[in-house]
């Protein structure tokens, strides 16, 4: 999943952000509330994990703008507020879920992984396209019966194609939904994992199942 860290204490914002990658996420890290809410309006995330007690704007400030401007990304509270009017308010504004501060790190990987299951249907817990595929809640990826070893980057890139398989994938959205609302679209990086992503892919399998689609984007053949 694509995280949206909005956090002010910039040393647990970076546990927190650590953490979550090496549990297989792509997470990004804002310390503000307006800051949040610019990242919220330029790019796609799954879920957004929320301290309450930010400078600019509160968290439940942020809530109540969310749902003004008509954005519908999932939160999740994580805040040191545990007065239980506290609670319900965040609840009421629409948050998933509240986390009390201090917090075991399982804890939030744990309600992580019941609202992954809560928001996947049974048939898109696991995702297939040929001999290609993709466990979601394990985050694991098979070709041809072989575990491979994907990055973040990678399996969230191939996510996205074996979503649309069949479909091109534009540039722009690949960086929208898969990096950092402050990603360079000038820069390469975007080819140098796809290139990686291929290369692995076709390490594994008989056929090529990535394809670049000249002047549009990418599409994963839905054989």
């Amino acid at each position: 999943m694509k995280i949206l860290i909005i956090e002010d204490e910039r040393k647990l914002a970076r546990f927190i952000k650590q953490g979550l990658e090496q549990n297989g996420h792509v997470a990004d890290l804002t310390h503000s509330g307006p800051e949040g809410l610019d990242c919220l309006a330029g790019g796609l995330y799954d879920l957004v994990l929320l301290d309450l007690m930010l400078p600019g704007q509160t968290g439940f400030d942020v809530l109540k703008n969310l749902r003004a401007f008509g954005l519908t990304v999932p939160v999740m509270i994580l805040s040191a507020l545990s007065d239980p009017a506290q609670v319900v308010q965040g609840l009421d504004l629409g948050a998933v879920d509240y986390l009390r501060k201090p917090f075991d790190f399982n804890e939030l990987l744990a309600r992580i992984r019941v609202f992954q299951r809560r928001t996947t249907t049974g048939d898109t817990v696991v995702l297939r396209v040929d001999d290609l595929e993709m466990r979601l809640v394990s985050h694991e990826v098979f070709r041809n019966g072989t575990l491979l070893d994907l990055t973040n980057r990678e399996f969230a890139l191939l996510e996205l194609l074996l979503r649309r398989a069949g479909q091109v994938v534009t540039k722009h959205e690949i960086a929208e939904k898969v990096w950092a609302v402050d990603y360079d679209m000038g820069s390469n990086v975007i080819e140098v994992h796809m290139y990686q992503l291929r290369r692995k892919l076709d390490a594994a399998g008989s056929a090529g199942l990535i394809e670049t689609v000249i002047g549009r984007g990418y599409r994963l053949r839905n054989v």
